[in-house]
């Protein structure tokens, strides 16, 4: 028997009410703040996320799902290609190909699978999903970050996700004067300690020091508590910015936590980084994390254009709201039509299209089945009604509506019978 590759898996009814709940939910939220959905392929030039993502991270080095993409023809040339890791590279290679920025569109979100070779565990899926969000051009004014932000939390609660936690910091910038003095600073202090750390920890030293503040090494804890604190080695014009975030979230009555470790590694991120955490998930408890990134669109060969955004782990949020005891419902049907007799076959067809053209979920079964049989199928398939058509329902022109429920029956005229339900719909 085939079976769905280790680190994948199939998203089955009922879940997917609950899948299709929250992208739902994103949305609607996304719409009231002006931000418009874009697709991109789900596979690039592997030099995207090469450039954009950083040859020496985890991500291009160890999981990503590449390939040579073989010619067809001899005057066509082969190349490498990758299956997205992420989505903000992709989002940013559209959004230089096709100008938006002289289109207005600025504003952008996403929702969709990305792939990494890494090994599963709970939350955790070599095929996973992600909504997201982008913001590129303007300025990057500090009410801009606080308002992204704003929007995330809101979409949290619109989902009713307790027990959540927001974690800011800002990394400064890559001037002289500020992260990267920062950066030797940090690196001078690890080498001291170096033989006391883990061999990740120990190879992050040379190739990005600020990728050690995320070890989760129980052992290491103690050691990356006394290190250096970017807070304290701002320049002034990031420590301005970042007391405006602050501001900007207690204006909007955003609750924040502030979190040194909080890094991005890469050079083009800059300022505000942000986290949320969610319950029920173990050590593994991010389901959000976000940044400013104002030099990625010029790396990528796009004009100078200030960024941020942000990515939500999907099946974590899912998790999450599972354990708060936010699971799915199955779906059942409003309307069963258990029918009986030629007759009154021509009489059901007709009453599904009706019933489906207002809204009404309906199971018509193509075969005659005996009475007690179709209630049996209805109740089994969590109908709330079956209507019971047989040759004198049809003759008399009153139907007959079982609310299995409690078992009671009614008699309606075709219109008497549309009107309770819509009446009754909840």
């Amino acid at each position: 028997m085939i079976k769905a590759v280790r680190g994948t898996r199939d998203l089955l009814p009922p879940d997917t009410a609950l899948w299709n709940l929250v992208e739902s939910a994103a949305r609607d939220v996304f719409r009231v703040y002006n931000f418009h959905e874009i697709r991109t392929p789900v596979f690039e030039e592997t030099q995207l996320f090469a450039r954009s993502v950083g040859e020496e991270t985890d991500i291009v080095a160890k999981e990503m799902y590449t390939w040579e993409d073989r010619p067809r023809a001899e005057s066509e040339k082969g190349q490498s290609l990758t299956l997205r890791p992420e989505n903000t590279a992709g989002v940013v290679r559209a959004y230089i190909e096709h100008k938006l920025w002289e289109r207005g569109l600025n504003k952008l979100f996403y929702m969709g699978p990305q792939f990494r070779r890494e090994r599963p565990q709970k939350g955790r899926y070599r095929q996973f999903y992600q909504i997201g969000a982008e913001v590129l051009g303007g300025a990057d004014a500090p009410a801009i970050d606080a308002e992204v932000i704003e929007m995330v939390m809101t979409f949290f609660d619109r989902l009713e996700l307790t027990g959540i936690e927001l974690d800011i910091n800002s990394i400064g910038h890559n001037a002289p004067n500020c992260r990267p003095a920062y950066v030797q600073t940090l690196k001078a202090a690890l080498e001291k300690v170096k033989d006391q750390l883990g061999a990740d920890s120990q190879r992050r030293i040379e190739t990005n020091p600020l990728r050690v503040l995320d070890s989760k090494l129980e052992r290491e804890q103690p050691l990356i508590a006394t290190l250096p604190r970017i807070a304290d080695h701002l320049c002034d014009d990031c420590k301005v910015h970042y007391a405006a975030v602050k501001r900007q979230l207690e204006v909007r009555g955003v609750f924040f936590k502030e979190n040194w470790r909080l890094v991005r590694g890469l050079d083009y991120y800059m300022r505000t980084t942000f986290e949320i955490t969610a319950q029920g998930l173990g050590s593994q408890n991010a389901v959000c994390g976000g940044g400013r990134y104002d030099g990625l669109v010029e790396l990528l060969g796009g004009p100078p254009t200030k960024g941020i955004g942000f990515a939500i782990g999907e099946d974590r949020l899912i998790l999450s709201l599972r354990e708060i005891g936010k699971g799915a419902t199955p779906q059942g049907r409003d309307v069963y039509i258990a029918w009986m007799g030629q007759h009154a076959y021509a009489a059901a067809v007709r009453a599904a299209k009706d019933l489906r053209r207002a809204g009404f979920s309906v199971e018509l079964p193509t075969a005659e089945l005996k009475f007690g049989k179709a209630l049996e199928r209805a109740d089994k398939l969590g109908s709330r009604y079956a209507l019971i058509l047989g040759d004198n329902e049809v003759s008399e022109g009153l139907w007959t509506l079982k609310t299995l429920a409690d078992g009671t029956q009614q008699k309606f005229t075709e219109p008497e019978l549309l009107a309770f339900l819509r009446a009754t719909k909840g």
